[in-house]
C-alpha cells in the first residue's frame, strides 16, 4: 500500500500506532514535514514535526482512537511545505487488530487552491460548518447558498469539485455519518437517533440509511456492539 502511496504526489498519508507515533510515511508527507527522508519521520509524533499545529492534529488522532469511529472528509487548511497554506480534505480510519484499535491511518487531499483566501474553498468551509450546526434541522440549498455567498448553481459547481457530491448529497453523507455515530456510541433510541440526524420520522431514516450501507439501523447497531 505505501508503494501505491508514493505515486499521489498530492495526497498525504500516514499510519500511526496509539501513542501518536508515525510508523508509516508516503513521500508527499515526508515533503510536507520538511525532512529529507523518511527515517527521520519514522517513530516521531505530530508534536516533533509541526509546532503550533500539531494540538489540532493531535485532537483528532485522540478522538479517533478513543472512539474508534472515523473521521471523514473533515475540510482544513494545512500548511504546505515554506509555510503557505492550503486547504485539504482528511479523513482518519481506526485500524482494528482483534477488535481493539491499535493505531490509524490518515490521507489528507490537497486541493489545489494556492491562495489561502480562494472564494470559492474558504465558503464552502461556511457550509460545512453550517450543516454541522444545524443537521438535526431542515437545511435547503438556498440556505448553503446564502452561507457560501453565491447562487445555488455556483455551489453545486463547487461542492462537485471539492467534494465530488451535490449539495443534497453532502448533507445526507453527513447525516448518516452522524447516524452511524449515535447507533454505535449510545444506546440513544432509534427514532431519536433519526431526529438527532434530520430525519423527519424513523420510518425515512430506516429506508435511507438501509439505502446507503445495506443495513436497517438496529442491524448497524448490533453490528456494531456483538454480544
Amino acid at each position: 500500500m505505501l508503494l501505491l502511496m508514493d505515486d499521489l504526489s498530492a495526497t498525504l498519508f500516514c499510519a500511526k500506532d496509539p501513542t501518536g507515533r508515525y510508523v508509516a510515511v508516503n513521500r508527499a508527507f515526508v515533503v510536507r514535514t520538511g525532512e529529507r527522508s523518511r527515517r527521520t519521520v519514522i517513530g516521531r509524533r505530530a508534536e516533533d514535526l509541526f509546532g503550533p499545529l500539531a494540538d489540532h492534529y493531535s485532537q483528532q488522532d485522540d478522538a479517533v482512537i478513543s472512539s474508534g469511529q472515523p473521521l471523514r472528509g473533515v475540510l482544513e487548511l494545512i500548511r504546505r511545505p515554506g509555510s503557505v497554506p492550503g486547504w485539504y480534505l482528511t479523513s482518519k480510519i481506526p485500524v482494528r487488530v482483534g477488535g481493539a484499535v491499535v493505531g490509524l491511518v490518515s490521507v489528507s487531499e490537497d486541493l489545489r487552491t494556492y491562495d489561502e483566501a480562494d472564494v470559492a474553498v474558504n465558503s464552502l468551509s461556511r457550509v460545512v460548518a453550517l450543516v454541522n450546526e444545524r443537521l438535526a434541522e431542515q437545511i435547503t440549498v438556498a440556505d448553503l447558498a446564502s452561507a457560501a455567498g453565491c447562487s445555488p448553481s455556483t455551489l453545486d459547481r463547487r461542492m462537485h469539485k471539492v467534494f465530488s457530491l451535490s449539495p443534497q448529497q453532502f448533507v445526507l453523507r453527513t447525516r448518516i455519518d452522524r447516524a452511524a455515530t449515535l447507533l454505535t456510541g449510545g444506546d440513544l433510541p432509534i427514532a431519536e437517533v433519526a431526529t438527532a440526524s434530520g430525519f423527519y420520522d424513523q420510518a425515512v431514516f430506516t429506508r435511507t440509511f438501509g439505502r446507503l450501507t445495506g443495513e436497517t439501523p438496529a442491524q448497524f447497531r448490533r453490528r456494531s456492539h456483538p454480544s
